[in-house]
C-alpha cells in the first residue's frame, strides 16, 4: 500500500526540441516529467533534439523519455538515450506487440522500466501480454491516436470499455494502476479536473498533462477530497467504538472493505500532504 500511494500521478511533457524549456518543467510540480522526441519534434529536428537532451541530462533532475517506436528509423538512436544518467524510464508510443518491449531492452540490457503507450487496436488486443512483461511499470492510455485507430470521435463513453480494459490488466499484472492520456484544454480547468476525476473514479493512477498549468489540477483531483476525508474519519470512528462488532453509518452498513477504504483514504491524504 505505502508503494501505490507513492506512485506519480502527473506526468508533464515538454518538447524535446525546447532545451530550454526542460528545467521550466522539472519546476512546474510534476509527479514526474517526460520529453518528448516523438510527437512534439520534427522529423528535421529529432537528430538534433536527440543531442540537445543527452547535453542536458543530469541525475540530478531524472526525467523519462518518450522515444519514437520501434518501427521507426529514429528507434535505435532514442533508445540510447536510456543509458545515460539522469533517464529514469522509457515511454515507448505505439506499443502493438511484446516484442517492441523486448527491442527496447535490448538496446537497453533491461535497464530500465518501459511504460508502454496502448494507443491502437492492435496493441489493446495484446494488452495483457504487454502488461505482464517483466519491464513495464505502468501502462499508459494514448486516448487520441487510439480513438483514431479506431474510429471512434469521442473521449468519454465512447472508450469507457478500452479504459476499464486497462485498469482490469493492470491490477491482474500486478502493476502500478494506467495513466490516462492528455486533455487539450489548456485553460479549462473546470473541465481538466472533471476529466481527472473520471480517471481516478475508473481506477486509474495518473494523467498526462501537456501544458504546466495543467500539473496542479490534476496533481489535485488525485487527493481526497474533503468530504472523503470527513467520511473516512468517521468510519474509522465508529469501527473503533464498536470494537469489531457490527456498526452502521448514517444507515449503511459498516463491514471489512468500507474500513479499508477508509483507512486508504487517510493514508493517502496523510501521505500527500507532507
Amino acid at each position: 500500500m505505502a508503494a501505490a500511494l507513492d506512485i506519480p500521478r502527473s506526468y508533464l511533457f515538454v518538447p524535446g526540441n525546447r532545451p530550454e524549456r526542460f528545467g521550466k518543467a522539472c519546476a512546474a510540480g510534476a509527479h514526474a516529467v517526460i520529453i518528448d522526441l516523438e510527437d512534439a519534434v520534427p522529423a528535421g529536428e529529432k537528430a538534433a533534439a536527440r543531442e540537445a537532451i543527452a547535453s542536458w541530462l543530469n541525475p540530478e533532475h531524472p526525467v523519462l523519455i518518450r522515444i519514437n517506436g520501434a518501427e521507426t528509423a529514429w528507434f535505435r538512436d532514442d533508445a540510447v538515450l536510456g543509458r545515460a544518467p539522469g533517464v529514469a524510464g522509457i515511454l515507448l508510443p505505439k506499443t502493438d506487440r511484446v516484442d517492441h518491449l523486448r527491442r527496447v531492452d535490448e538496446v537497453l540490457g533491461n535497464r530500465l522500466p518501459i511504460l508502454p503507450l496502448i494507443e491502437t487496436a492492435l496493441g489493446f488486443s495484446n494488452v495483457e501480454e504487454i502488461a505482464r512483461y517483466g519491464a513495464v511499470e505502468r501502462l499508459i492510455f494514448g486516448a487520441l491516436d487510439f480513438g483514431l485507430d479506431l474510429g471512434i470521435p469521442g473521449d468519454r463513453d465512447e472508450l469507457l470499455y478500452f479504459r476499464s480494459q486497462l485498469v482490469l490488466v493492470s491490477r491482474l499484472a500486478c502493476i502500478q494502476p494506467p495513466v490516462d492520456g492528455i486533455s487539450t484544454q489548456i485553460d479549462d480547468p473546470e473541465r481538466l479536473r472533471a476529466d481527472t476525476l473520471r480517471s481516478r473514479s475508473l481506477g486509474f493512477g495518473g494523467k498526462l498533462c501537456i501544458h504546466p498549468k495543467q500539473v496542479p489540477h490534476v496533481n489535485a483531483a488525485f487527493l481526497p477530497t474533503e468530504e472523503e476525508i470527513a467520511w473516512a474519519r468517521r468510519i474509522i470512528a465508529a469501527a473503533t467504538a464498536a470494537g469489531g462488532g457490527a456498526v452502521a453509518d448514517q444507515g449503511h452498513m459498516v463491514d471489512r472493505p468500507v474500513i479499508l477504504r477508509a483507512e486508504q483514504i487517510l493514508r493517502e491524504a496523510d501521505s500527500r500532504s507532507r
